[in-house]
């Protein structure tokens, strides 16, 4: 008998082609841009080809969720010290992250298309004094340019002449945020905003010198706005100061004139640096109440300060990580351990009434803790000094020792307000510092595409 015939095997279905990451869709590419460590790591692979790079410009909302994720990192410290012409950078290193290793590495933190005079030159002339204003500011173009030697020699006189001395041909710098770095040289009576990062230097003739400003302290500030699709022209604030008053000078970088604003008579103590927070500029030291410039409608006002607690303290102010108004109160000199960083926030009470508001203290014993000095008790000697506050994050310097003997070195520490986790970050050197945080890539912001 026959056997009954078999039926062929069946045959299998061809292999699913792989899926690569080329191969998804924007919103799957951002969730997993989203796992990425830091916003150096997004850089990198945005930049990497154009569906990436498409899929973090085209998205304000996802740039919002990183940024609420991942915190600005901090790369490094600019330093003004002694004998230098130009500041120096200190690099926080970071062997946890190669990616933001890179960034610094990648960056002109030299500062190195700053012009320096030559041995020998002479600086240009200071610029000519402003006309007076009619109440609602004027605006004052840039001076021409000093002309060209001719050969002969450019300062001439003997050494009895009474001239005014030649200032040092330093850069000093006055401002670090949203990337760039804002300096002067009273020697070639320039402004420079530098971005490291994209290395890019713009140079500006100083405010026009008015009379009632001599002899005051000024200083200068950034104003680097973005919207959600692009990047506005900056703005650089320029304040002089008295005790009976101020006057605010602002130059945009789209017209490349500065607008003078006229005086304000304020009572007080002449202010220290102030801190520019939700475009408000706040001087919190030096006076009763706090001197408040809204550089929006360049209107001066007074602010009143948290409570003191006890004996001196130096107040900071920042914002907090969902950008409200916040002051840090550090004790002024040597410290105790019943001392406390004091945390104060402005928000609004029952009434509704704006006040403020005690938030968090850091106890001086978790600070000594953390930099785990090994002195005893008795011969040790503290000091915290509060360097700036972005984002919810509070930068510090602490001093561990004995007082006889000063250190040049001081450990860098952040203390999260919202969180209160506190980390070490490293050493840095003793002096006037101006950390370095990241902004947010201008190549990774727009819907153009990518080229």
């Amino acid at each position: 008998m026959a056997s009954p015939q078999q039926s062929p095997p069946a045959k299998k279905p061809p292999p699913l082609p792989p899926t690569t990451i080329s191969a998804l869709d924007l919103d799957t590419l951002r969730e997993i841009f989203l796992c990425l460590p830091s916003l150096p790591s997004l850089a990198r692979a945005a930049l990497s080809c154009r569906t990436f790079l498409d899929a973090v410009r085209s998205s304000p909302a996802f740039r919002r969720r990183f940024r609420a994720l991942h915190p600005p990192p901090l790369l490094g410290h600019f330093l003004t010290t002694q004998d230098t012409t130009i500041p120096t950078f200190v690099p926080l290193r970071s062997r946890s992250d190669p990616d933001i290793a890179a960034a610094v590495r990648g960056a002109d933190f030299f500062l190195t298309r700053l012009p320096v005079l030559e041995d020998g030159a002479v600086p240009v002339p200071a610029p000519v004094s402003a006309p007076e204003d009619n109440g609602d500011g004027v605006s004052i173009p840039f001076p021409a340019p000093a002309p060209e030697d001719d050969g002969e020699d450019a300062v001439s006189g003997s050494e009895d002449d009474d001239e005014d001395p030649i200032p040092d041909p330093e850069w000093s710098i006055d401002d670090c945020r949203d990337g760039f770095v804002v300096l002067h040289n009273w020697s070639t009576q320039q402004i420079a905003v530098y971005n490291p990062l994209a290395r890019t230097l713009d140079l500006f003739p100083l405010p026009p010198r008015r009379e009632d400003c001599e002899g005051q302290y000024s200083d200068y500030y950034i104003l680097a706005e973005e919207e959600e699709e692009d990047y506005l022209p900056y703005r650089v604030v320029c304040v002089w100061h008295s005790e009976r008053g101020a006057r605010a000078m602002v130059l945009s970088s789209d017209t490349s004139k500065w607008q003078i604003f006229p005086w304000v008579d304020i009572d007080g103590l002449w202010p220290q640096t102030g801190k520019l927070v939700n475009g408000c500029i706040y001087w919190t030291i030096g006076m009763n109440d706090a001197r408040v410039l809204n550089t929006a409608t360049m209107q001066f006002s007074r602010m009143d300060k948290p409570p003191r607690r006890r004996g001196n303290e130096i107040l900071t102010a920042g914002k907090t990580k969902d950008g409200r108004l916040c002051v840090v109160c550090a004790p002024l000199g040597p410290l105790t351990f019943e001392s406390v960083l004091a945390v104060w926030i402005r928000r609004a009470d029952d009434d509704g009434v704006e006040r403020w508001m005690l938030d968090k203290s850091l106890p001086l014993q978790e600070i000594a803790g953390i930099v785990r000095c090994e002195f005893k008790e008795d011969n040790v000697k503290y000091q915290v000094t509060v360097r700036t506050i972005i984002d919810g994050f509070v930068y510090f310097s602490a001093y561990c020792g004995v007082w006889q003997h000063h250190h040049s070195t001081l450990w860098l520490l952040s203390f999260c307000l919202e969180t209160a986790a506190l980390n070490k970050l490293g050493r840095i050197l003793s002096g006037v510092s101006y950390p370095y945080i990241m902004p947010w890539p201008r190549s990774l912001v727009g819907t153009q595409q990518a080229n």
